[in-house]
């Protein structure tokens, strides 16, 4: 059976070989066990249910919760040439009744649906005259309460597919869910734990950053100067953010789009769709711009606020790089957004535990903010993934900036705040630390106080800043909720006695997230979307990013040659092959010494060599650069330079282990791997003084001959 799903799957969909989970959870449905998928967004969870649809008799009904995330999957499977339809209420009652009759009569191998569908006795009745063998439910952590998009709809899903007579099997399918959540999930579908295909959650091509006390409006706008030619999102808390930070960008000249809420039901469609068909390259937007948006080519997504919750920040954050290719996820950090955040908690939820699980997650949130760790290991830990190393490249694990002691201007704002009792905010703190003659100051007194004016050197907005940055290293605690008020921690008052010091890194600079790109795949890009124009669908349907890619390296100028490119099925040859085959030698004839260096969508990435990369980062370790050096000159993160190294360790090019460790430090390893294992290596690191790293514990496994 997995040999012929391999070969559905390289039909229609272009690829040679199935993800990781996807060909176990295919042979769950195949031999009729209910199942669920847990895999991160951009895993490939449709195939797990598209390519069996294609393989059994009858029609597979997908659950699905958004009409947009239906149109944009039923107009890639008619792409691929797969015979897909839905029914929501976009539909007048002749046209959903036309598509029923097709149903009836065979013409479709994928029916999309909204679970509130299944709530209506007489479309239940017309699913009996089908024969279906599969109900996809996507989204599956939407039925659960504690998960983050609860919908009370898919507590109905499980009574109505034991109404239908064709028995089909169930496959529910999601990318965030907890260990509580996916325990609700088995439950609620009668699934049984032993077919729970978890694939992990772990996104390779996305770099997390968190970044703080910032100029928002300013850093962004840098941000996007500098990768105005490719796809982001903007996810605000509010929707009056959302208007504001528009109102800013298209001032500045950029292509932006918002979506939220208060915007009616047309102005939201359109919207939308100048995004997913590129005429707008920033979309601004509350969560309401939600679980639909099925478009691959978003580079970079940034959060302007802190979200609420985990489930919510990684589902939004992996929008970004769903075609696999190297993508930034950003965390702009505000303390203020944490009041912002619990006053909508406040508003909304009503039932007392779920209130108090709901404030938890946000201070769980906090904690990633605040975290010095991996944060990719945070995310994966907080959905109960064992984890053994740093991720290598997120903003903590590649964080090598300088600190400036910063404790003088840190004990100044302390020693007003307690000059001022305790009693008052931000701004009005600031105000005082750079001789405001506001007002409220005089009336006070304030500017009598021996700490007015410590700061004048600075705007108010540096000081306020600098006041943020304070309270997310715990030096300064909020009190309060609309008008939150400052007081100084327990940490603040080590501070204001010398007894503790406070380090601020110098903020990093801005950068592109894209290398500089290729003639051919520019060529490439403006062809797919003036195909896209012409047949009214997103670019992204006729081809990812990650296929134009693909083409770059391998140049196709035959049909056989152009089925060899990721995501090139035998439809898709057929009615683009040629095309895009044209282009191709267009270009090459036009130009003759191009060479493409296209591999991944990141400067942290090498480029293309003869010389294998690891060898490249060899030759430079052995002129004596020093891992950081080298990762700064190469691109690439530490830990990837680390791996170039042990590895040429491992092939014997090299064998003076006193490079990686002194003769103390090797005996200290070997103790520690002598107690707990040669792996997994966290047990191991937790055994040795915080100075020993992964890279030496990796070291000495190789030269005992240890490692895998």
């Amino acid at each position: 059976m997995i040999k012929e799903a391999q070969m559905v799957l390289k039909q229609y969909f272009g690829y040679d070989t199935f993800r990781e989970g996807q060909e176990d959870i295919i042979e769950y449905i195949l031999q009729g066990h209910n199942t669920v998928g847990i895999m991160p967004t951009g895993g490939g969870k449709s195939i797990c249910y598209q390519v069996p649809a294609l393989m059994l008799d009858g029609v597979t009904l997908v659950i699905s919760p958004l009409i947009s995330l239906m149109k944009d999957q039923v107009d890639s499977l008619v792409h691929q040439g797969i015979p897909a339809t839905y029914i929501n209420s976009t539909l007048t009652n002749s046209e959903a009744d036309k598509r029923m009759e097709e149903i009836a009569s065979g013409d479709y191998k994928l029916v999309y649906i909204a679970p509130e569908r299944l709530e209506s006795y007489g479309f239940i009745r017309f699913l009996n005259t089908l024969p279906i063998p599969l109900v996809a439910v996507d989204e599956a952590h939407c039925l659960s309460q504690w998960g983050h998009d609860f919908r009370p709809s898919y507590l109905g899903i499980s009574k109505a597919v034991n109404q239908l007579q064709s028995n089909p099997t169930i496959l529910a399918l999601t990318a965030t869910a907890t260990p509580e959540v996916q325990a609700d999930i088995l439950h609620h579908l009668h699934i049984p734990d032993q077919y729970k295909v978890l694939t992990g959650f772990q996104r390779t091509n996305l770099f997390f950053q968190v970044v703080k006390g910032e100029d928002r409006k300013r850093w962004v706008d840098s941000y996007v100067k500098k990768n105005a030619m490719h796809s982001g999102i903007i996810y605000c808390a509010t929707r009056k953010e959302v208007e504001n930070l528009h109102a800013y960008l298209e001032k500045k000249g950029y292509a932006v789009g918002k979506y939220h809420g208060g915007l009616n039901d047309v102005i939201r469609q359109e919207e939308q769709e100048a995004f997913l068909n590129d005429s707008v390259t920033i979309m601004i937007a509350t969560n309401a711009f939600g679980m639909g948006i099925n478009k691959s080519n978003v580079r970079y997504v940034i959060h302007y606020q802190i979200p609420k919750n985990m489930e919510g920040y990684y589902q939004e954050a992996g929008r970004a790089g769903r075609d696999g290719v190297d993508s930034e996820c950003i965390l702009l950090f505000s303390p203020q957004d944490i009041q912002t955040q619990r006053y909508i908690i406040d508003q909304n939820i009503v039932n007392p535990d779920l209130h108090q699980n709901e404030m938890q997650k946000l201070r769980d949130m906090i904690d990633f903010v605040h975290t010095e760790a991996c944060l990719q290991n945070y995310i994966l830990t907080y959905f109960g993934e064992q984890v053994d190393e740093p991720c290598g490249h997120c903003s903590n694990c590649l964080d090598d900036r300088e600190s400036e002691d910063v404790t003088r201007e840190a004990q100044m704002v302390l020693s007003c705040m307690m000059r001022m009792n305790e009693r008052f905010g931000t701004s009005l703190i600031s105000g005082v630390l750079t001789g405001s003659k506001g007002k409220k100051i005089r009336d006070f007194g304030f500017d009598r106080l021996s700490t007015y004016g410590l700061m004048k050197d600075q705007s108010q907005k540096e000081v306020g800043l600098f006041i943020d940055y304070l309270i997310s290293e715990g030096v300064i605690h909020v009190e309060g909720g609309s008008y939150p008020i400052l007081k100084v921690s327990s940490k603040g008052k080590e501070v204001l006695t010398g007894e503790r010091g406070v380090m601020r890194k110098v903020q990093p600079a801005v950068s592109g997230i894209i290398h500089k790109e290729d003639g051919l795949f520019e060529a490439l890009r403006n062809l797919r979307k003036t195909i896209a124009d012409s047949e009214g669908v997103p670019p992204f349907v006729i081809f990812s990013d990650k296929s134009l890619q693909d083409m770059c390296v391998k140049k196709p100028n035959t049909p056989e040659e152009f089925l060899g490119v990721s995501g090139v099925g035998e439809s898709k040859m057929e009615r683009y092959g040629h095309i895009f085959i044209e282009e191709i030698a267009a270009f090459l004839k036009e130009n003759p010494e191009h060479h493409t260096e296209i591999v991944k969508s990141s400067p942290r990435k090498a480029q293309s060599s003869d010389t294998p990369s690891y060898l490249i980062s060899f030759a430079l370790f052995k002129d004596h650069k020093g891992i950081k050096d080298i990762a700064k000159e190469r691109g690439m993160s530490t830990a990837t330079i680390e791996n170039h190294i042990i590895r040429v360790y491992q092939e014997g090019m090299m064998d003076d282990w006193g490079i990686l460790f002194t003769p103390e430090e090797e005996i200290l390893i070997g103790e520690a791997v002598s107690k707990v294992g040669p792996s997994p290596l966290k047990p191991i690191k937790e055994e040795l003084p915080k100075e020993i790293s992964y890279f030496q514990i990796k070291g000495y496994l190789v030269k005992n001959g240890l490692s895998d």
